[in-house]
């Protein structure tokens, strides 16, 4: 490969752990492209890249706002295919298990609150569908689908994981979508002069990715390894482009009703549902694999939701 062409499609891949608004020394990501000969649509092809200006439905009008009526669970409500719930008038409550899609960034706490997004990015679909078909696969361990997610997001080769994950994502994942999974990544990435020009945030995030394509891939790796990597210890620093989201901020749902995330962990978060009486939410479908819980903080971690309970609801 030349030169050119090789840093060209190096700084491409680099580049997609970013927004395309971000900025590099007065730089935006459109001048080093254009620098390299890069196209700006091949910076947005991250596997999920759903970041806070994606969550436009916050509505702290209603920060103070209580149901008047006691919560329910949401288990209540009629189930649907997609493993999610047919929403009457009411207040619910359910407590989810949720996955990290932002790997090598902090978990929740320190009163960050987080707001509704939807899926981006170019593996969605496979990563909506992994959470989706979870539910009606109970036997599939909570920390094997979560290996199974940070793999998508690391761009790691699903036919190099263990035993388990290839099994999981087989039952899990179309054939096509198995296939589509199945490419080379580029692991120098994380390293050397072009990831030495990134800013700090950005490099963090390669390293973590890069370290669990290898661990992912290496026998014996265990799950509080894996963990490590991808969960940051200590306190979260603001992150770059960081809003104030108070806990427990109402999103209004475009389809009518309003929601809120409380997580415990990222593996665990409360869901709160509100359907006033004569809302356009009422008979509409709370599929939770559409759900990104997005964190005002951007140095935390975005949450996608799920149908299956963790504990009791």
């Amino acid at each position: 490969m030349k030169r050119q062409t090789f840093f060209a499609a190096a700084l491409a891949v680099c580049l997609s752990a970013v927004p395309v608004g971000a900025q590099f020394g007065g730089l935006g990501l459109g001048d080093l492209a254009k620098r390299v000969g890069v196209s700006m649509p091949s910076l947005r092809k991250e596997p999920i890249s759903t970041s806070l200006p994606d969550a436009r439905w916050g509505d702290p009008s209603q920060d103070s706002f209580v149901p008047p009526v006691a919560a329910r669970a949401l288990v209540v409500l009629q189930r649907t295919a997609n493993g999610g719930f047919m929403l009457q008038a009411g207040y619910y409550r359910f407590n989810d298990q949720s996955y990290c899609l932002h790997a090598g960034t902090h978990g929740p706490g320190g009163g960050d609150g987080y707001l509704y997004a939807p899926p981006i990015g170019a593996a969605k679909d496979a990563v909506i569908t992994i959470v989706r078909n979870s539910v009606a696969h109970p036997e599939i361990d909570q920390h094997t689908i979560q290996a199974l997610l940070w793999a998508i997001l690391s761009r790691a080769k699903i036919e190099d994981l263990s035993n388990d994950q290839r099994m999981a994502a087989a039952q899990l994942l179309t054939p096509r979508q198995l296939a589509g999974l199945n490419r080379n990544v580029l692991d120098m990435l994380s390293t050397g002069p072009i990831a030495d020009n990134l800013p700090r945030e950005v490099r963090t995030v390669l390293q973590a990715e890069a370290d669990l394509r290898r661990m992912l891939t290496t026998p014996g790796t265990s799950y509080g390894e894996l963990e490590r990597v991808a969960v940051l210890a200590g306190l979260a620093p603001a992150g770059p482009g960081s809003i104030g989201v108070p806990t427990g901020r109402w999103s209004h749902h475009p389809d009518g009703y309003w929601i809120r995330y409380l997580p415990n962990s990222y593996s665990n978060t409360v869901v709160e549902i509100w359907v006033p009486e004569g809302s356009p939410g009422i008979g509409k479908e709370y599929d939770p694999a559409t759900h990104i819980a997005v964190p005002g903080n951007t140095s935390r971690q975005r949450l996608i939701q799920s149908g299956r309970a963790y504990g009791t609801t």
